[in-house]
């Protein structure tokens, strides 16, 4: 789990992606040469901060998002939110400005989020919550699982991926963007139009950890039923532990292919977690697990 808790350490919050683009690339550098096949590494001013890994004859594609959710410094050391982060009392954020490193405690005074660091941070400084990576027991606790397991899990199957592509995306905490000229660029270049969103979603009523990797048939947004019940149909062949997650809200970076003007599938295949977006994200081993196996089986058989 080295990788995964350097990867949690990394701040990135949804505008400054660049942190982690830099890291995943001199990973990609230093580790590619032992995968079982050479992917080309796609990084230009026309992606922004998105990277893509292009692997053989790609016929499906995998997102996952760097970005994380955040704070941004605005007047007086008060804080708006990057994204949707719980927000309580005592919580540590860190960051970096012009006299240093910033690490303060978030006050929440009459409704309004403020940071107690000894001194006025500089506007439009980026805070997130301190690291805090721990195992305990089957379980895993650490600010910004969602969405480094998912982008650990599209490392750990670049090294045996044979045909396929990985993308790397931006934004997806704040609204989105980046896939949207990801899904015209991918569908151009390569003709691919089918899609698995490699995140984290809940535990919930109807999802429980140590269950299995969760298969989302609908958040907010509504797949294509055919394309989603041919995933659930090759994971039952598979003998993969999994749940089915029914939702009303919440979207991921599927939202942005079904609205893009391209005919791009999609279905978001995630480990549930709990306590999201605190500094206690919590997900189950097994979970872990299944997600990895699953990715690795599906992109085979699509």
């Amino acid at each position: 789990m080295h990788l995964l808790k350097e990867l949690c350490s990394i701040q990135a919050p949804s505008g400054n992606e660049e942190p982690l683009k830099d890291f995943l690339l001199d990973y990609i550098r230093k580790n590619a040469a032992s995968w079982s096949h050479q992917p080309t590494v796609y990084t230009s001013d026309d992606l922004q901060d998105c990277i893509v890994l292009a692997f053989g004859n790609p016929r499906t594609a995998v997102f996952a998002h760097m970005d994380s959710i955040g704070f941004t410094v605005a007047y007086n050391n008060h804080l708006h939110p990057i994204g949707s982060p719980y927000a309580k009392d005592g919580y540590r954020l860190v960051g970096k400005d012009s006299n240093g490193d910033v690490d303060g405690v978030l006050k929440i005074e009459e409704e309004e989020w403020i940071l107690d660091a000894g001194r006025i941070i500089d506007r439009g400084t980026e805070l997130t919550f301190k690291p805090n990576f721990r195992e305990e027991g089957d379980f895993i606790l650490t600010p910004y699982l969602d969405d480094r397991l998912g982008v650990w899990t599209a490392l750990k199957l670049a090294e045996t991926l044979e045909n396929g592509i990985i993308a790397f995306t931006c934004w997806e905490e704040h609204g989105g963007g980046s896939v949207a000229y990801l899904a015209r660029w991918i569908y151009e270049t390569f003709h691919v139009k089918q899609s698995l969103i490699c995140d984290i979603t809940w535990v919930t009523a109807g999802v429980e950890a140590g269950k299995g990797v969760a298969i989302s048939m609908r958040d907010r947004m509504i797949p294509r039923k055919k394309y989603v019940n041919k995933i659930i149909e090759l994971t039952r062949q598979s003998g993969i532990p999994f749940q089915l997650e029914v939702e009303g809200a919440g979207a991921s970076d599927g939202r942005e292919l079904q609205l893009s003007a391209y005919p791009w599938d999609w279905c978001f295949i995630g480990a549930p977690e709990k306590d999201a977006h605190t500094p206690d994200e919590c997900v189950h081993k097994q979970d872990i697990e299944s997600m990895l196996a699953l990715y690795k089986y599906l992109m085979e058989k699509l």
